[in-house]
């Protein structure tokens, strides 16, 4: 099932968006020769640490990603490790309990995929932070699901529009993006 989320924006927002590309860009754009998680090798990186380590730019982040969350979602899932703080940021503006997702069910313990409250037949949100070729969201969305888990859909602060979007469809995924990479590149034109 996809959910589609229409989102329109004042011109405040548009200045708000605008504004929030040039703080990642200005915290969180490097370039150089970066191997990315899906093997692929890039000429610019987005640092998310730097952004996910700043309160205010977090909360800024977090503000931003409350009005892309559909109403009927029953957990925000963020996904390890980098979703881990955004996801925590989301859930206390938006009053949705989150899970913590890891790679793989750890082996010890309470032996759980998702730690926080059962997701089985629960409505979820994956939260990620970059999202490049999709590969770690289709995997987790999969882990969430065998696990009986309902993935609405993910959302993301950066889409770097490099195949994500379009890998989710597949399955059966909307990714939603607060920012999109190329936004964020064009404050490196203009320096």
């Amino acid at each position: 099932m996809t959910t589609t989320v229409v989102v329109t924006m004042s011109t405040a927002s548009l200045d708000n968006r605008h504004s929030l590309a040039q703080r990642i860009f200005e915290r969180c754009y490097l370039t150089g020769e970066f191997r990315l998680r899906s093997g692929r090798m890039a000429t610019y990186y987005f640092d998310k640490y730097q952004f996910e380590s700043d309160p205010e730019l977090l909360t800024t982040i977090a503000q931003g990603l409350r009005d892309l969350i559909p109403a009927d979602v029953d957990l925000l899932a963020g996904l390890e490790m980098g979703g881990i703080p955004v996801v925590t940021a989301l859930s206390r503006e938006t009053g949705i309990p989150a899970v913590f997702v890891r790679k793989q069910a750890k082996d010890y313990g309470t032996a759980k995929l998702a730690e926080g409250p059962g997701i089985e037949g629960k409505r979820l949100m994956i939260v990620e932070d970059v999202a490049t070729s999709g590969g770690q969201i289709k995997l987790s969305a999969k882990d969430l699901r065998d696990r009986g888990a309902i993935v609405v859909g993910a959302v993301c602060v950066v889409d770097r529009c490099e195949g994500a979007k379009e890998a989710l469809v597949e399955e059966q995924i909307s990714l939603i993006s607060l920012l999109l990479g190329p936004e964020i590149m064009s404050f490196a034109v203009a320096s």
